[in-house]
């Protein structure tokens, strides 16, 4: 029960933290009343959305496994549980930061093979 607390916890302060971070993303850009919706605008701001999420989330917080897990495998003291942990979250932070980063990627493997031609998403 102390875990997911704890967990409750770590993410609410997360998210308190980047607030303001998420209210300055300017993420959608058209009106439709100065700058006309149409599939461009849908594409772009769709890559607007993924930069936000993988440059602006998942890297601080892959940073953040990064540093804890080795900061676990610091203090572990020949405690074995604690530093499988810690290595265990350093290999979870390396793939996902590998798979945050690879999304355009996969993105554009998969608009490939359901044949949007024409259409790309980059960071």
């Amino acid at each position: 029960m102390s875990k997911i607390f704890l967990s409750i916890c770590i993410l609410f302060v997360f998210l308190s933290l980047s607030a303001p971070l998420l209210a300055t993303a300017q993420l959608v850009q058209c009106d439709g009343i100065n700058v006309k919706c149409d599939q461009q605008q849908l594409i772009q701001t769709l890559q607007r959305v993924l930069s936000f999420i993988v440059l602006d989330i998942a890297t601080p917080l892959g940073v953040l496994a990064l540093i804890i897990g080795g900061i676990l495998m610091l203090i572990s003291a020949g405690n074995p549980g604690l530093s499988t942990l810690g290595k265990t979250l350093i290999k979870g932070a390396i793939i996902g930061l590998l798979l945050a980063y690879c999304t355009d990627i996969i993105i554009n493997f998969v608009l490939q093979a359901i044949g949007a031609s024409g259409y790309s998403v980059s960071l």
